[in-house]
C-alpha cells in the first residue's frame, strides 16, 4: 500500500540502532495528535522487522513499508487513537 502523505510528520532513523530505532519512533509517535501520520527512513534488517512490530503491537497502524532504492525503507504509520478519546469522539453528538 504504497501513498502520498504530504502532511506528514517525518522521522530519519538510519544512524539509530536497535533499541534506540524504536525509542526515537515512540517518542516521535507520542508527540503527535491521535490519528496524525508518521514516515519513518531506516535501514538495516532488525529495525525492518522490529519498528514495525512493535508500533503495531502498540496499536498504531501500519499503512505501508516501501523500499527506496537507496539501501534505505519508508515506513508509514498512522497513531492510534487513544482509547479516551475514541470514547469522546462516540459521546459527542454530531
Amino acid at each position: 500500500m504504497s501513498g502520498s502523505f504530504p502532511e506528514a510528520a517525518q522521522l530519519d532513523i538510519t544512524r539509530e540502532v536497535c533499541p534506540m530505532t524504536y525509542v526515537r519512533t515512540k517518542l516521535a509517535l507520542e508527540r503527535l495528535a491521535d490519528g496524525a501520520v508518521l514516515q519513518i527512513r531506516l535501514t538495516g534488517e532488525e529495525p525492518l522487522r522490529n519498528v514495525p512490530r512493535s508500533a503495531a503491537e502498540e496499536g498504531h497502524e501500519v499503512l505501508s513499508l516501501e523500499p527506496l532504492g537507496d539501501g534505505t525503507h519508508r515506513l508509514t504509520l498512522r497513531r492510534r487513537v487513544s482509547p479516551l478519546d475514541r470514547e469522546r469522539r462516540r459521546s459527542t453528538p454530531g
